[in-house]
């Protein structure tokens, strides 16, 4: 080999190592990264400071394998996005799907309300007087709850014992001691035995009911408190 050819040989060998070795190259496809193992990188780095046609063979077979390396990666990126597009896709287009049935579906009382027996109770979350509860009720089409039968009684005690005293939309405001329901009846006699212990008393101006503990109790309309609403459930009859 003649000097001119040695020198070639020589440039070559150093563009190889400084290009595909010593700089740490890292390969870069549609903002995928990759950098060649440190063990494959240091064995090309003592392979390539040799001289001749071999070793400038090697170099570049080096370089292909890596390349090849990062173009399989690349790939199984982009298999892994496409196929988590096309699961998205197909749960969108189930959701598309699934939309007009839903709107079909019918609940017999809202999501946030509590059926019992033909009919959907609210609680609620804070506490006011018993005026602003009435009103409460009214604007969402139901009544501050009135009870009509023993088994409605027990559900409403047993619930309001848990959550806390609530109002019920029973009072005595129209004429004391004449206990009525705001849909406009009176206090049957067979409820008379829901109330605690002497009460009602009115010690100080109570002429609203709660329910407290294991029964009734009357309280300053003024008090806050929890209520409970009531409206019809609706018949989901099938057409």
């Amino acid at each position: 080999m003649n000097d001119s050819e040695e020198e070639t040989t020589q440039q070559l060998s150093s563009l190889d190592e400084e290009h595909l070795i010593n700089s740490g190259t890292i390969y870069s496809i549609k903002g995928f990264q990759f950098q060649p193992p440190y063990v494959l990188k240091r064995a090309a780095v003592h392979l390539c400071h040799g001289h001749g046609l071999f070793v400038q063979l090697f170099c570049l077979t080096v370089s292909a394998i890596l390349l090849l390396v990062v173009l399989v990666k690349v790939s199984n990126v982009a298999n892994s996005q496409e196929q988590e597009q096309v699961n998205k896709d197909k749960i969108y287009q189930k959701m598309a799907q699934l939309k007009p049935q839903i709107k079909h579906l019918c609940r017999p009382c809202p999501w946030d309300w509590m059926p019992f027996q033909g009919n959907c109770y609210f609680f609620s979350k804070f506490q006011q007087n018993w005026h602003d509860s009435v009103t409460a009720c009214t604007k969402m089409g139901a009544q501050l709850v009135v009870i009509k039968s023993d088994d409605e009684q027990s559900f409403l005690q047993q619930t309001s014992k848990e959550k806390g005293n609530a109002w019920m939309g029973m009072s005595d405001l129209k004429h004391e001691g004449t206990w009525h329901w705001v849909d406009g009846s009176h206090l049957l006699f067979s409820f008379m035995k829901y109330w605690n212990d002497g009460e009602p008393n009115n010690e100080a101006e109570e002429d609203c009911a709660e329910f407290r503990d294991s029964g009734w109790n009357d309280v300053p309309c003024s008090a806050k408190k929890y209520w409970i609403c009531k409206k019809p459930a609706v018949s989901c009859t099938k057409k």
